[in-house]
């Protein structure tokens, strides 16, 4: 954005919103402002959000704006989102219990931390957007869910395979982890699945307050489960429980609930293992397209969502006691 274009745009923010303004960008049609909000009560930001998108929607050559306020930190909890073995609906599960811990009440942000793999874009439906830097750390990426999110799929190229040892894909975590997540009281983290190095950065690094272990029915997913639960247990870091995802499914024509990966496998380990069972979410056709459509199945209604919800109650409570 060239200077002129800056102070064009400034020139029509409110008096209040230009004496906080931390940096302006304006690239493909959206403009991306950060604004300081220390001392700022929520009505007074969100007051302060919409004066500035008042300002500048419809603006020449601004198509979209966003808003990323700066304060002073928050607490955060940190709940680590893990699985022994990929395929079991790991990311999705991560995704819906920030969107429904979001709807719950409780300032979210979500971290994509499976650098190789990145899916967290697609599932908020943030593909193709861009951080902004403030202070040499990334501002996430706002989604319309009220979840901002950071993945690396924000910073690399669409399709792009990212080809890195441990060492720097340990690097890319702790610049994720270390944005610009001043509001959030929960971080969701979306970790990769298996027990290698990025798990181990965070459990030595940055210390969730507890893991969501995200597991099948199925008896080489549940070994797996047991693994996952042993490396957080290891590290420290207590394990709120299991989750048995793809858990029955209903027929959309006759209604009749089949379990074609077995039932209750997840609840069974979580006892055997002396941990919380958090719930089963239903394997649903439903689910699978509003994922690949950006479109949150906690942001919605119905069975589906309340599972979700379910899954958020729990989390929140368990986050509360400790």
């Amino acid at each position: 954005m060239t200077s002129d274009a800056a102070d064009r745009l400034k020139s029509l923010l409110p008096d209040q919103a230009v004496a906080r303004l931390q940096s302006l960008r304006l690239a493909d049609g959206r403009a991306t402002l950060v604004l300081d909000a220390t001392g700022l009560s929520a009505p007074a930001r969100d007051g302060l959000e919409a004066s500035v998108k008042s300002a500048l929607e419809g603006a020449p050559g601004v198509a979209e704006v966003r808003v990323a306020m700066m304060a002073d930190k928050a607490v955060q909890k940190i709940v680590a989102v893990g699985s022994g073995k990929g395929g079991v609906g790991k990311s999705t599960v991560a995704a819906n219990l920030a969107v429904a811990l979001s709807r719950g009440g409780r300032k979210v942000g979500l971290v994509d931390a499976d650098i190789y793999g990145p899916s967290q874009a697609r599932l908020m439906g943030t593909e193709g957007q861009r951080p902004v830097a403030h202070d040499n750390r990334l501002v996430p990426v706002a989604s319309q869910w009220g979840v901002p999110v950071l993945s690396m799929a924000h910073l690399s190229q669409p399709g792009q395979a990212i080809a890195w040892r441990g060492p720097m894909a340990s690097g890319a975590l702790t610049q994720l982890l270390e944005g610009h997540w001043d509001e959030a009281e929960i971080l969701v983290v979306d970790l990769p699945p298996g027990t290698g190095d990025i798990q181990l950065t965070m459990l030595q690094k940055f210390k969730p307050a507890g893991a969501v272990i995200v597991s099948t029915p199925q008896d080489l997913a549940l070994i797996d489960a047991t693994r996952a639960v042993e490396l957080f247990e290891k590290g420290g870091v207590p394990v709120i429980g299991v989750v048995e995802n793809m858990a029955g499914y209903a027929c959309p024509h006759c209604g009749e609930v089949s379990d074609p990966f077995g039932a209750g496998g997840a609840e069974a380990a979580a006892r055997s293992m002396g941990t919380d069972f958090l719930g089963r979410i239903p394997l649903d056709i439903a689910i699978r397209r509003e994922s690949d459509a950006g479109t949150p199945t906690a942001a919605g209604e119905g069975p589906q969502a309340r599972a979700f919800a379910d899954l958020a109650g729990k989390v929140m409570g368990w986050l509360d006691a400790h």
